[in-house]
């Protein structure tokens, strides 16, 4: 299987729209629904707080031409040095094989060459599967948590070093 990780472009939003119709498992568990269309716009402007969203990198993980991964990052949370990974998934398609690994090897390499000396991201509780791959990939608890009460969800901050 070749896989490209490449920029996803705001004209490609149908692209990104058929990937959350094919993979919408991440936001059932996270918000209980999954909404292609909307979460396909969101994925161009989301951003974490206080960051402008033009300064984050939006990915997309290829394999054999098919969009098969999603990948934010953001610059400037949770303090101005930092990246922040606002979100990664992968298609059903796409895991257990390792792509995940290599498109967080990517994420990574964007942001220390852009002097981040940290990465960030948010994990739900209610995803030790996810947790699992974060923990395998040194990312640890920052003792950072917060419940989410518009979806009834607890999410942790995790880190790691760069």
């Amino acid at each position: 299987m070749t896989a490209v990780i490449r920029t996803v472009a705001p004209a490609e939003v149908a692209l990104v729209e058929a990937f959350w119709r094919d993979a919408p498992a991440y936001w059932l568990l996270a918000e209980g629904a999954c909404d292609a269309r909307q979460k396909a716009a969101d994925f161009f402007t989301d951003a974490p707080p206080g960051v402008d969203p033009a300064r984050s990198h939006r990915l997309g993980l290829f394999l054999d031409g098919r969009l098969s991964g999603l990948a934010e990052l953001a610059f400037g949370f949770p303090s101005a040095a930092d990246a922040f990974l606002g979100l990664m998934v992968l298609g059903p398609w796409a895991q257990g094989l390792g792509h995940g690994r290599q498109f967080l090897a990517h994420v990574e390499a964007l942001a220390r060459s852009s002097g981040a000396p940290a990465l960030f991201l948010a994990v739900l509780d209610a995803n030790p599967r996810g947790r699992a791959f974060w923990e395998r990939e040194g990312f640890r608890a920052t003792g950072v948590r917060r419940f989410d009460e518009v979806h009834g969800q607890w999410i942790e901050r995790l880190g790691k070093p760069l």
